[in-house]
Formats: structure tokens, C-alpha cells, sequence
């Protein structure tokens, strides 16, 4: 069957294989924090220098990784096929970017960028950010925070891939754990518009297996290169 509207759920697991560690990788840098010191509003307010550093260090890691091929598959996949490729991420890293995908939506937020808590400014920020740096545009300071969806906040461009989700005849979930929503949900948002294929492709069946049509088990960087020449006839 040929699709012409294909829109994509990446995770962590995708990134995993070109070397970022995960929630649940051990020795990792989330396994030296708990989530409610680094990752919510209140931990920000409560001790902004920890925060701050700890996304410096992630910040940082993608510095030592690349994109793997499945990365490099969608980017081709976007390039080469005749309809629209969209890239929902729930990853904060710039590996699809980087293999050149150029549809992507970010609804975590994006490492490689500052968001200024005063005039909400959104900026390039490739170094590490501490609390003296001043927002380029209004230049308070302190004033910058990570560019990052965290625990309790709502993600970004919801509205948008709703449409998405509804208008698209292949959905593909890659990585993903199916635990995290409302990213583990859209699959369910995809059946309730009643036409499109859905697949899954991952180390193991997540937690919203039964979800979908389709299933592929394995490394993502091993799997995504062979449904890419699929999908485009080769």
C-alpha cells in the first residue's frame, strides 16, 4: 500500500542507540538525580544553579553523539517521498536536525535552546547557561531557564499535532516506552480518525501495543532503514 501523510513518534529509544542516556539507564546522569530536583518548576525556584547545571551536562553530551541510521532513514524518508513526513519527538536533542530532517516538532522542548522567564524570548544556546547570563532581548537577568518541557508543565504544540494526528494515513512510533502522555495516547488519536496504519517499532512492545497494527522488534537504527526503502519502493 502506498501513504501519503506519514507522521512519526520518536523517543528516547532512538536517540539511546547514538549514545544518550535515558531514565532508565544506569550510571547515567538521570540516575545521579531524582527527577523532582532537576526536572519541575519547583526544583528551578528552589535551586536554580542545579538545574542549570545539569542541563549544561546534557547539553554538553550531544556534543559526543551522532546520528545513527535510523535517524539518517528519516531524513531520507522526508527528502524522497512524494507526500508530507512530519516528526513528532519527545526528544530534546538535535540528532534529527543534524541527519537533516527538517519537519520536526519538538514537544519536550530542545536542549540547544533558552526560553527567558521574563519577555519569553526563545534563543540559540549552544554553551552552558548559568544565572548571571542576561535574555539577549530584554537583557534582565537572572532571567534564562532550559528550553524544556518539565514534569507538570503542558508540552508544546499540541494543537497543531492533533491536526496532524488526524490528517495522516501512516503513523509510526519509534523508541517510545508508551508510559509518557499525552505522547503514549496519539496512537489512539490516530485509530479514533479511522484510516491510517499504524506501526510500532522498538527493542520490546511498549505499553500501548495492542494499539497498533503493526509491530517490528529490534534496533531502531537496524529496522528504520529497511521500512524507509520500503516505503519508498526500493
Amino acid at each position: 500500500m502506498t501513504y501519503q501523510n506519514i507522521v512519526i513518534l520518536t523517543g528516547a529509544g532512538i536517540s539511546a542507540e547514538s549514545g544518550l542516556s535515558t531514565f532508565r539507564d544506569e550510571g547515567g546522569l538521570w540516575a545521579k538525580h531524582r527527577i523532582e530536583d532537576v526536572a519541575t518548576p519547583e526544583a528551578f525556584i528552589k535551586n536554580p544553579d542545579l538545574v542549570q547545571g545539569f542541563y549544561n551536562a546534557r547539553r554538553r553530551q550531544l556534543q559526543d553523539v551522532t546520528p545513527n541510521g535510523a535517524h539518517l532513514a528519516l531524513a531520507k524518508l522526508e527528502k524522497e517521498h512524494s507526500g508530507p513526513v512530519t516528526i513528532i519527538t519527545q526528544n530534546v536533542d538535535d540528532l534529527h536536525e543534524r541527519a537533516l530532517s527538517h519537519n520536526v516538532i519538538h514537544m519536550h522542548g530542545e536542549l540547544s535552546k533558552v526560553r527567558c522567564t521574563q519577555c519569553g524570548r526563545v534563543q540559540l544556546w549552544l554553551g552552558d547557561c548559568t544565572q548571571d547570563k542576561a535574555c539577549s532581548a530584554c537583557g534582565k537577568s537572572p532571567a534564562l531557564r532550559p528550553y524544556i518541557v518539565w514534569f507538570g508543565e503542558l508540552p508544546y504544540y499540541m494543537d497543531r499535532i492533533h491536526g496532524l494526528l488526524g490528517q495522516c494515513d501512516l503513523f509510526i512510533s519509534i523508541g517510545t516506552s508508551g508510559t509518557v502522555y499525552p505522547a503514549a495516547g496519539f496512537v489512539a488519536d490516530v485509530q479514533k480518525a479511522g484510516y491510517a496504519h499504524t506501526l510500532e517499532i522498538n527493542l520490546e512492545p511498549s505499553a500501548g501495543i495492542s494499539y497498533f497494527a503493526e509491530a517490528r522488534f529490534g534496533k531502531a537504527g537496524d529496522l528504520v532503514p529497511v521500512l524507509v526503502d520500503e516505503l519508498l519502493g526500493k
